[in-house]
């Protein structure tokens, strides 16, 4: 049998009454843990598998599916209307997001990000359906130094477009490298930069630091100059809903964005933080509209959001036809297979077809609900921003300190955000870029690895960094990225 009737048998399970309630379930669940900051779907599905053990798989897996897509949806809310990303995908989605909703224009902010999400989920989906097999087999293609080139790339790309100087731009990405090795050397087991407290040995987790630079940052600047703001405006002022020029500047960064998200979610250490990186650095590049980036361009949410969706179809990839787990959510789904007696594998597809074609289908299907559950919801959450600041803002910082709290039960933990939340402040008045800060911190212990494992193999030799066509490509590209403008400049002023 083709894969069109995989997929059509596979619709037979999952629109059946349990499991459409499953996806249901699933989806609203996702959506809800997307708005919480340090929840996240890894967590929320391991906490379910307990309860999941009288579930059929077809039925636990179809509603952990709809957790994982639910929470790409939910992230962008509180990224868009209060500058608080819950995940770490969402975090671009913040930069643009959020000034469209101080300029009134929050509900077309959500619009975009919801119908990207669905547009890109959606053709991941197919992705996943079609080409799966071919994706997986990048896996073998990329080898550790076409990871450190990769990394390379995004440091760069996005220290150099961001912030209105580069300097200031890369002391924030250093920052976040400075963050990123704190802890326990995992390959020494040396400690690093814990100065002697044990409770830095497990490092600086990333959900701190984003709702540190992000929502804690965001009060202290607010309260500070609250006494001279402006009367706040109307959050519906710019309309409630996307109007056709909106349309217009968003169908191409959609595209662009999954393009970027879906292969790149497919493979070992690419998340989705590295497409969204990408697709914000494309979106600021190719608009033709350079003066609304940093003050709210629409093609700065559509791409980065499409982009964090695709990937989320990407990561499954690997994990149902490798058995590979290419992030938290994936390998607490690993482990849910487990629980079953599955191995996720090449030949997961002829031994469990109902279960992985099931759960393929879902993912069609749940996108859809969560269409249907998110778009009319957008004029809803803008009011939000109806709210008295001082009410607001408070209310942001008990969040803040309860999901921080929630997190590991440690005052050490509301220390660090209380002090990266200071730093946030500062670096809001004195203009530095907050986002490499959060890419150095998320991609320098990977990088780093990949470094090693090159240098290791290659037993030392630097060249082994541009050894292979792929990873010459993209530090060339890093090279241009970084230099190229300056020149471009000076080669301007002398004509």
């Amino acid at each position: 049998m083709d894969t069109l009737g995989f997929l059509i048998q596979g619709f037979g399970v999952a629109l059946q009454p349990m499991n459409l309630l499953m996806a249901l379930i699933g989806s609203a669940l996702g959506t809800a843990i997307g708005v919480l900051p340090g929840i996240g779907p890894a967590l929320t599905i391991a906490l379910l598998l307990p309860l999941t053990v009288k579930l059929a798989p077809e039925a636990a897996f179809i509603m952990f599916a709809g957790i994982l897509y639910g929470a790409m949806y939910g992230g962008s809310t509180t990224s868009i209307l209060l500058n608080a990303p819950g995940e770490s995908g969402s975090m671009m989605t913040a930069l643009e997001g959020n000034k469209m909703a101080k300029r009134g224009r929050g509900a077309a902010a959500l619009a975009t990000a919801a119908i990207g999400s669905f547009i890109a989920g959606t053709i991941g989906t197919v992705g996943l359906s079609f080409l799966a097999p071919s994706i997986a087999e990048l896996a073998f293609i990329f080898g550790p130094e076409d990871y450190f080139a990769l990394m390379i790339l995004s440091f760069t790309s996005v220290s150099v477009v961001m912030g209105a100087s580069r300097v200031r731009g890369f002391i924030a990405l250093f920052l976040g490298l400075a963050l990123g090795v704190v802890g326990i050397d995992q390959q020494t087991g040396q400690a690093r930069m814990v100065f002697g407290n044990a409770e830095l040995l497990d490092g600086i987790q990333l959900t701190i630091v984003l709702v540190s630079l992000f929502a804690v940052g965001e009060c202290f600047y607010i309260a500070s100059r609250f006494a001279h703001a402006p009367p706040a405006i109307n959050p519906l002022s710019g309309g409630a809903w996307m109007t056709r020029e909106d349309w217009q500047r968003s169908w191409w960064p959609w595209m662009r964005g999954t393009v970027i998200g879906f292969p790149i979610g497919a493979l070992p250490a690419g998340g989705s933080e590295i497409p969204t990186f990408l697709s914000y650095t494309l979106e600021r590049r190719l608009t033709k509209h350079p003066e609304e980036f940093g003050k709210g361009a629409i093609e700065g949410v559509a791409g980065p959001e499409a982009a964090n969706n695709a990937a989320a179809a990407g990561v499954l990839v690997p994990l149902l036809t490798l058995g590979l787990p290419t992030s938290a959510t994936a390998a607490v789904l690993l482990a849910a297979f487990q629980n079953y007696g599955i191995q996720p594998g090449p030949q997961l597809f002829q031994n469990n077809a109902a279960l992985v074609w099931g759960l393929i289908a879902s993912l069609y299907v749940g996108n859809f609900m969560l269409l249907i559950l998110n778009l009319p919801m957008a004029g809803l959450w803008v009011r939000l921003l109806l709210i008295p600041r001082p009410y607001l803002y408070a209310g942001i910082m008990v969040f803040a300190l309860v999901g921080v709290w929630g997190i590991s039960t440690s005052w050490m933990d509301l220390l660090i955000m209380l002090v990266i939340g200071g730093a946030g402040y500062v670096m809001r008045v004195y203009d530095f870029p907050v986002a490499p800060v959060v890419i150095g911190l998320i991609l320098g212990p990977l990088a780093e690895t990949q470094l090693r494992r090159t240098l290791s193999i290659s037993q030392g030799d630097l060249l082994a960094l541009v050894g292979t066509p792929i990873s010459a490509t993209l530090m060339c590209l890093a090279v241009l990225m970084l230099f190229l403008p300056t020149l471009l400049q000076r080669l301007g002023a002398k004509s």
